[in-house]
């Protein structure tokens, strides 16, 4: 764990903040060696190799920034874990990098911790080491995650081959109705379940695992269902149908949608939905729907991948008539 460069936002300093805080999250994982070098020591099993993935959080572009420190903690890390469940990966550690206003006292980094603790004992996975400056701008939290797979078992985006069904995971649309939620306050009943989705999305590392020989391509859904749809249809030289009555929607979203069925472009592109996105053969149906009994996971099968306009995707709602999108879904930059 690097020592910081700038006067620590907190008042133990930077080897008591290690200590007290970040070297528990250790604890599990010999190669961190406590936390006592600069570096880390990662092996994997014989015949996995590693699949790293790392994603930044900035406030006010990336979450909201009133969250409470360990919701802001849990996103921070299981965006990661989605990436590695988009790979069929299996978790093993994180680097964890802050950069912290001096606003931010001990009691934040706590509850901060304690929601990381909470996330490594659920996805089984532990801190690594990383790196913390002060920084007069907003918080800002890079994750690295480590996982580990068999070459042959791991799932890439560029797999699919023409004819394959669509399947997505879990339900679309909840992150950008829970982000909306938590901006504005609306939504009544349904705005504590939305904006949890929007807080913690679920990654699917189980379900990712249990693709491995099932699925031909995967990756998690992020930028939004139509976006990310385009991105495997790219890289697999195709293009995608998506069959709009059967892509899946909380009892929520379904509610938002039936008192403003306008709305369904906006779902469909609205990103922060974290769930996977895979293709399989129509003859691999039965083995798809086992994988998410043996998971616990809600899988739907939605679409088709076909030949035609490389990286199209056409989304078709009951009468056939294809939707227009303004924008496929959330663009970085």
């Amino acid at each position: 764990m690097a020592e910081t460069r700038d006067d620590t936002p907190t008042s133990l300093g930077e080897f008591g903040r290690i200590g007290r805080f970040l070297r528990p999250l250790a604890a599990g994982f010999p190669g961190a060696r406590s936390l006592s070098d600069d570096a880390a020591l990662i092996d994997c099993a014989p015949g996995e190799v590693l699949v790293v993935t790392t994603d930044t959080l900035v406030a006010g572009v990336h979450f909201i920034g009133d969250e409470g420190p360990a919701d802001i903690a849990a996103k921070a890390l299981r965006v990661n874990l989605s990436d590695l469940a988009g790979m069929g990966a299996r978790p093993v550690c994180y680097t964890l990098n802050l950069a912290l206003p001096k606003m931010v006292d001990d009691g934040w980094l706590a509850a901060f911790c304690d929601g990381l603790a909470a996330d490594q004992a659920a996805f089984d996975i532990h801190l690594a080491g990383g790196d913390s400056v002060a920084t007069p701008g907003p918080v800002t939290i890079t994750v690295t995650a480590f996982g580990a797979v068999k070459p042959a078992e791991a799932l890439h985006r560029d797999g699919a081959r023409a004819g394959d069904d669509l399947w997505v995971s879990g339900t679309i649309g909840d992150g950008l109705l829970g982000l909306e939620a938590a901006r504005a306050h609306g939504f009544g009943d349904a705005a504590a379940y939305l904006i949890g989705r929007y807080r913690r999305p679920e990654p699917r590392v189980a379900l990712g695992r249990v693709l491995a020989g099932v699925a031909r391509a995967a990756l998690d859904v992020s930028d939004g269902l139509i976006s990310d749809a385009g991105h495997m249809a790219a890289a697999s030289g195709l293009a995608i149908g998506i069959d709009c009555p059967a892509v899946p929607f909380s009892g929520a979203a379904s509610d938002i949608l039936a008192d403003e069925p306008g709305r369904l472009p906006d779902l469909l592109t609205g990103g922060d939905d974290y769930e996977l996105l895979f293709a399989a053969p129509p003859g691999e149906r039965a083995a798809v729907e086992a994988a998410g009994r043996r998971t616990d996971t809600r899988v739907s099968r939605i679409g088709r991948l076909v030949a035609g306009e490389v990286g199209a995707v056409t989304a078709c709602d009951a009468d056939g008539s294809a939707l227009e999108f303004a924008r496929p879904g959330y663009r970085h930059g």
